[in-house]
C-alpha cells in the first residue's frame, strides 16, 4: 500500500529534518527538499532510512519557475499523496538598514516566505481538496508579528505569510484543509539556522549559556513533537496559529530586540 508522504520543504539539520524523521517513524513517506548541500540532504535521508523509515531527498531553488509545480506534479504521480506539507523556508537575508537593502533583496524575502507558499498551496490545494482532507504546517518567526529595526524585508514577508495562511484557511478549511501558522519565538538550537547565522564559535558559547541541559534554546525534536500533535488533530479542535518559545524567553511582545 502507498505510504502517505510529508513533504518538507526546507529540509535542513534542524527544525526541517527532525519533522521529516518524526513523521517517518510513524508511517509517512518523508519527502525532504532543500536548495542545496546534497550531501547534507543524503546524510538526512539515510539517517531516516537507518532508523526504518522511508525516505527521499530533492535539490531544488524554489524561487525558480515552475520549480515547486513540478515537484508536487511528481510526487503525487509517482511517490504517493501528500497528506501534510511542512513550509519550512527560511527568508532571512540579514540585518540592513532601509538604505541598504535593494530591490532585489527585499523582493526576495518575500518570493521565498510569501510567494513560494502561495505556489505550493495553488498547485497542492486541488489534490487535498479531490481528497477532502490535507494538512499544511507552516512555519514562521518572530518578525511575522513584530517588526524590528534592518528586518524589512523579513518582517514584510513573514507578515504576509502569516496573513496568507489566515486566507488559506478562510477559503479551505471548510474543505478539509487544514493550515496552521507557527511561530518560533526564539533561538533554534540548529547548525543550519542560527549556527550559520552566528558561526561556529559563537553558537557553541549560546549552546553553552541557554542550551544544552538548560532547554534554554528551542530544541528542534520537540518542535517536532508539537508539528506531528497539530498535523492529527480532530478538525472540531485545530489550532490554526501557534507560538513556541523556551520556557526561559519572554514573548515577542514584552521586549523589543532579539537576545542574542
Amino acid at each position: 500500500m502507498t505510504k502517505p508522504v510529508c513533504l518538507i520543504i526546507g529540509a535542513g539539520a534542524g527544525i526541517g529534518g527532525t519533522v521529516a524523521g518524526r513523521f517517518a517513524r510513524d508511517g509517512y513517506h518523508a519527502c525532504l527538499v532543500r536548495r542545496s548541500d546534497r550531501a547534507g540532504l543524503d546524510r538526512l535521508v539515510a539517517g531516516i532510512v537507518a532508523e526504518g523509515g522511508s525516505a527521499s531527498g530533492h535539490i531544488m531553488n524554489t524561487v525558480d519557475d515552475n520549480s515547486l509545480e513540478d515537484l508536487v506534479t511528481h510526487i503525487e504521480a509517482e511517490v504517493g499523496p501528500i497528506a501534510v506539507a511542512v513550509f519550512n523556508l527560511g527568508a532571512q537575508i540579514g540585518n540592513r538598514s532601509l538604505a541598504n537593502t535593494t530591490h532585489k533583496a527585499f523582493e526576495m524575502g518575500w518570493r521565498l516566505a510569501t510567494f513560494g507558499l502561495f505556489r505550493l498551496a495553488q498547485v497542492l490545494f486541488p489534490y487535498m481538496e479531490a481528497r477532502g482532507k490535507g494538512t499544511v504546517l507552516v512555519t514562521s518567526a518572530t518578525a511575522s508579528v513584530r517588526g524590528n529595526a534592518g528586518q524589512h524585508s523579513h518582517a514584510a514577508a513573514m507578515a504576509g505569510r502569516r496573513m496568507l495562511c489566515q486566507t488559506l484557511n478562510a477559503e479551505f478549511a471548510a474543505k478539509g484543509i487544514h493550515i496552521a501558522h507557527i511561530i518560533i519565538d526564539g533561538a533554534v538550537d540548529a547548525p543550519d539556522t542560527i549556527g550559520k547565522m552566528l558561526g561556529p564559535e559563537r553558537f557553541q558559547a549560546l549552546r553553552e549559556e541557554k542550551g544544552l541541559e538548560k532547554d534554554g534554546l528551542l530544541v528542534p525534536a520537540e518542535i517536532a513533537e508539537t508539528y506531528f500533535h497539530v498535523a492529527h488533530q480532530h478538525r472540531s479542535a485545530w489550532t490554526h496559529e501557534l507560538d513556541l518559545r523556551a520556557y526561559t524567553d519572554l514573548a515577542w511582545w514584552n521586549h523589543a530586540t532579539a537576545t542574542f
